[in-house]
């Protein structure tokens, strides 16, 4: 894999969420973004490490805070994988779920 999981997961976000890609890349593989059947939301579902990923445009009608952030205008995707959410990504941060530290990282715009 080129580059680490927080990248990865921050150039998919960037590629369907800020530039509104119908497909995104990465390492070198193209994915297509689709939309759920109902709500329209943006969905990829993409490899890390041979690992299938899934990212998906948050739901702004439910309860969590960042479906608060989504209604706030804020551009947020979760990430999850074969057991449960791994990450979510907020205007260019990333924060991984679970042991993994909470991590920031900015977008490059």
């Amino acid at each position: 894999m080129s580059g680490t999981l927080e990248e990865t997961l921050l150039s998919v976000w960037q590629q369907a969420m800020v530039e509104n890609l119908a497909a995104v890349v990465t390492d070198g593989r193209t994915w297509p973004v689709k939309q759920t059947a109902r709500r329209r939301l943006r969905q990829v579902d993409f490899q890390v490490d041979g690992k299938d990923i899934r990212g998906l445009e948050q739901n702004a009608d439910t309860k969590s805070r960042w479906a608060q952030q989504a209604r706030a205008g804020k551009k947020v995707m979760q990430f999850l994988g074969d057991a449960g959410y791994l990450a979510v990504v907020v205007d260019g941060h990333v924060h991984l779920y679970g042991n993994r530290r909470e991590h920031r990282q900015q977008s490059p715009n």
